[in-house]
């Protein structure tokens, strides 16, 4: 994005979702990585490996890491308290490997931020909001279908571990929705991982057409009359069912719009890499007993 006549171009901010990589980790890593006294390590050990390819890669230093804190306290849970009450909670040996791994990122001179009332998500969307402002591309690194929310005109949506890096156009080709329907998509849809229900009976398809027809949420139910005219398979009983399940998807938009004013992250929003303290970085390795080829990396990176 140029800042205008005779300026240079402003580096992009790549904003990850640690989450996604940690569990990816967790999954993927073998289960013989232990520290001396045997609690796993092997997500740690996946993460920054992630980390140092997407430093490598990049030569970034404007990069932000953001964990989760808030998966049982946070405002959606206020809302609906349902709200990803599907899923077993971590369990210790992943909490743990959790703050190990901040702990390395931060030794690392990466900024590292959550909230104990926000998502990830959210932490995200407020430095989306706040660095696009600034004149900066966005490059939101995820596998995570809901941050194409914020996927501007010269940002990114980059899936790093399948090599996805995603323009807005692009990602309307992926999900068949332009990045600023996402979240009136999974408002219509519902999101079986988080546990939010949508209206029933509401695909893809469906959600896809009813979109391209009207634009959005509020069109929909202002214009719903006209939903059993679209040349969609089972338009007449569609419309019955959004009408039967307004509240629904109107609770579900709410879930899904991801919140882009946290006070946390705003009051400190910047993320220049700082210089690696060596010294702490050292210390974290120690206790997860990682050999030397992973530390070099990480200190090189």
């Amino acid at each position: 994005m140029s800042t205008g006549p005779g300026t240079v171009d402003l580096p992009p901010v790549y904003l990850v979702d640690a989450s996604v990589y940690i569990f990816r980790a967790w999954y993927s890593m073998p289960d013989e990585f232990v520290n001396t006294r045997g609690e796993p390590t092997n997500a740690v050990y996946g993460f920054l490996g992630f980390l140092c390819t997407l430093l490598e890669q990049t030569g970034t230093r404007h990069l932000a890491v953001a964990f989760d804190e808030s998966l049982t306290t946070n405002f959606r849970n206020e809302i609906y308290p349902q709200y990803k009450a599907n899923r077993d909670p971590a369990p210790e040996d992943l909490k743990r490997q959790f703050s190990w791994a901040r702990s390395a990122a931060e030794a690392m001179g990466l900024r590292c931020f959550a909230d104990s009332r926000f998502e990830a998500d959210d932490v995200i969307g407020t430095l989306a909001e706040y660095w696009r402002s600034m004149g900066h591309p966005i490059c939101v690194v995820t596998a995570d279908k809901d941050l194409a929310q914020l996927v501007g005109e010269n940002d990114h949506w980059w899936d790093f571990s399948r090599n996805q890096k995603l323009n807005a156009k692009q990602l309307t080709e992926k999900f068949g929705v332009l990045p600023e329907q996402m979240v009136d998509f999974l408002a219509l849809t519902g999101d079986a991982v988080d546990n939010i229900p949508g209206v029933p009976g509401v695909g893809p398809k469906s959600a896809c057409a009813l979109l391209g027809h009207f634009g959005d949420l509020d069109q929909i139910y202002q214009r719903l009359d006209e939903v059993q005219h679209l040349g969609v398979r089972g338009a007449r009983s569609l419309q019955k069912k959004l009408a039967d399940n307004r509240e629904a998807a109107e609770l579900a938009r709410r879930l899904t719009a991801i919140d882009t004013a946290v006070e946390s992250a705003l009051s400190s929003p910047g993320l220049e890499r700082s210089e690696i303290d060596q010294e702490h970085l050292n210390r974290v390795f120690d206790e997860l007993a990682f050999g030397g080829m992973l530390r070099q990396r990480c200190l090189r990176a």
